[in-house]
């Protein structure tokens, strides 16, 4: 186990930052709400990480958006239509991203969040998670499809549900191969933020922390893993990203610039993880 460190209290000067990133994610670009990474549920999702107060103007905007496209019945008809081999096979990222990021700022009363955890505990796989993959030999719930729905269900207080797809990370703690004991993948370790979509060594560690709690063995070696990527300064720092700076050319263009102040991020959430599994 690596020796904790302490880092410096945040400069006033970050708090500036944050908010400057909340008013750009709080505009609407006039794009689709899943177009990467300007659209609605995407901004939706960086708001809620921020930490925005209940009810925020811009975040309940994005909100709507989001709910207009996810939680419409002529959608979520389709998705209930497209099962494979007796599984559905679906983003699940989407609604439960939703779900979650919805009731963190504040939103709980909607309806459309009932409906939107029904659907997901309807469709869930046999082993606790989701996926989107059609090919009908596919029986193993994917990573990406399943940390959203956890955490949105978490949220929502569906307990069963999220403990069964908790249950799916904690087989693999959270990060291995259940089979190898080896990394799932070869990047699986490597942190990232904004993390979108994409599954990762923190972000599994964070939804089991929020659904099934850190007192289980089988987090010993995530979390180990997690302690060895802190810097000497005491923060962790991005190991790649997901996005484009605004004003790139082609796909996944940002409209904020996260910069250097991801790691500032990035390391919130891997401290609020090791609070939480009583490492710090």
């Amino acid at each position: 186990m690596a020796s904790r460190l302490r880092r410096p209290n945040l400069a006033s000067a970050f708090w500036h930052v944050r908010d400057a990133l909340v008013t750009a994610l709080s505009k609407d670009h006039g794009v689709h709400p899943y177009a990467k990474w300007g659209g609605a549920f995407w901004r939706l999702l960086s708001l809620a990480d921020l930490g925005v107060r209940p009810e925020h103007a811009g975040a309940v905007m994005a909100a709507e958006q989001t709910l207009d496209w996810v939680a419409s019945p002529t959608r979520l008809a389709v998705i209930h239509k497209r099962r494979i081999a007796g599984r559905v096979r679906r983003c699940a990222s989407q609604e439960g991203r939703t779900l979650q990021a919805c009731i963190d700022v504040g939103l709980r009363a909607d309806p459309r969040l009932d409906v939107l955890a029904e659907s997901l505990v309807e469709t869930q796989w046999p082993d606790g998670g989701w996926n989107c993959d059609r090919k009908p030999h596919v029986t193993h719930s994917s990573f990406n499809e399943t940390w959203g729905p956890i955490l949105g269900l978490a949220r929502y207080g569906e307990v069963d549900a999220a403990s069964r797809g908790a249950e799916f990370l904690l087989e693999h703690q959270v990060a291995y191969s259940h089979r190898t004991g080896e990394p799932a993948h070869p990047t699986i370790l490597r942190l990232r933020y904004p993390a979108y979509w994409h599954y990762d060594l923190l972000a599994g560690l964070r939804t089991v922390a929020a659904s099934a709690g850190m007192g289980d063995a089988r987090l010993e070696k995530p979390l180990d893993a997690l302690e060895e990527r802190q810097h000497a300064d005491g923060t962790w720092h991005v190991e790649g990203k997901w996005w484009k700076a605004p004003g790139s050319k082609g796909s996944n263009v940002e409209v904020v610039d996260w910069g250097r102040d991801a790691n500032e991020f990035l390391t919130e959430q891997a401290e609020g993880v090791l609070r939480a599994a009583g490492r710090q």
